[in-house]
């Protein structure tokens, strides 16, 4: 496996490779929406609506990723989309949320979801993806910091080697001897997207008392906050700076204001309406008592990861899914059991010997007359 890590930047699949970044920024869009789809499910959605706001949303995260680089680095309309500039890279994390969040909303509205509900279990797990998705940066070799000073902080992961005889190789630089060794801010940018992931995941899962959207506010401002400290100290060949405007720190900033308003008039009007800036004097103190479903007709069932799962039945036997499983694997050894019995001779029956005589026919028990019969 070293050796592979060490000979190319990628998987070579029929002459088709397939770049360790690629395989980074999928890993993590895949783990997102598993946690989404658990997250769903214990906050009384249908798990199956993830797969809807999948289908649209990050396709229009990758194009809203892709149309944000090019714009703030100042690249030519021609080149945003042409498959060769394409695979020279060229990615901004912040375009992506802001159009993922964005379609989600448009989904939302289509199929007549609480916007913020739905947003509560899915914005949050943006911070995980993001977390894998840097170590896609380790493997080019970018985003990283200015030189370390000292021989004494040439170590991983607090700094990582830049080597010139591998550019798009990032385990390979371990084994140049003249590499440069720089701050390894897509680590620390990791790590502190991981930590916040855990701290508003956790809260996600526990906490029902609160209004919709607030996880949604939390996570911009996080990750605003997040990337208005990292994006300074960045090396200068990574700051997206068109027309000598940092566009990442921009946004990041707007972010951060976006997000403590928006938690600011969720509590005001949750005030309003509720009697409480947080749950409810009242009404109904849990934001998530309407179940909402992924498709017409669908039912709610008992389940130990949903909040309010003691409301609902138990699900049929047959619709389970070690019902359906069972079923599934019977048919299948059925299949086999009749391809042996195909295939199997069939045997001559076995002839009486000499010795051995046919059973003779029992009597039956002579009928009793009758009457009637007597008389004729």
């Amino acid at each position: 496996m070293t050796s592979l890590l060490l000979d190319h930047p990628g998987i070579d699949i029929f002459n088709f490779r397939i770049y360790y970044y690629a395989i980074c920024i999928v890993t993590g869009i895949i783990v997102a929406t598993s946690l989404s789809a658990l997250l769903m499910k214990r906050r009384n959605m249908s798990p199956d609506f993830i797969f809807t706001l999948f289908i649209f949303c990050i396709p229009a995260a990758l194009i809203c990723t892709r149309l944000f680089y090019c714009i703030t680095d100042g690249m030519p309309i021609s080149r945003w989309f042409s498959w060769e500039s394409i695979r020279e890279g060229g990615l901004s994390i912040v375009g992506g949320a802001l159009g993922g969040v964005g379609m989600g909303f448009i989904v939302c509205k289509v199929k007549k979801v609480s916007f913020l509900r739905a947003a509560d279990c899915v914005v949050i797990t943006i911070l995980i993806a993001q977390a894998i998705g840097r170590w896609g940066n380790f493997f080019n070799e970018e985003v990283y910091g200015h030189a370390v000073s000292s021989p004494s902080m040439e170590w991983f992961p607090f700094a990582v080697p830049v080597s010139k005889l591998y550019p798009d190789n990032g385990v390979a630089a371990f084994s140049d001897p003249n590499a440069t060794w720089h701050y390894a801010f897509f680590f620390y940018e990791s790590v502190v997207n991981a930590t916040g992931f855990a701290i508003l995941y956790t809260l996600a899962w526990k906490w029902a008392n609160k209004p919709n959207g607030l996880f949604v506010c939390a996570y911009f401002v996080w990750y605003g906050l997040v990337r208005s400290v990292m994006e300074p100290l960045r090396d200068a060949g990574y700051i997206l700076q068109g027309g000598g405007v940092p566009w990442s720190l921009v946004f990041s900033i707007l972010m951060i204001v976006g997000g403590l308003a928006g938690i600011g008039v969720l509590l005001y009007f949750n005030y309003r309406k509720e009697g409480a800036a947080l749950g409810s004097k009242n009404g109904d103190p849990c934001g998530i008592t309407d179940f909402i479903p992924a498709y017409k007709g669908e039912q709610p069932y008992f389940s130990k990861i949903n909040m309010l799962g003691g409301n609902y039945p138990p699900m049929p036997e047959e619709e389970t899914f070690r019902y359906k499983w069972e079923r599934f694997t019977a048919k299948v050894k059925g299949w086999f059991a009749k391809d042996k019995t195909d295939e199997k001779p069939t045997e001559p029956t076995e002839q009486p010997t000499e010795n051995e005589q046919p059973a003779e026919p029992t009597e039956q028990p002579k009928r009793e007359q009758t009457e009637d019969e007597e008389k004729k």
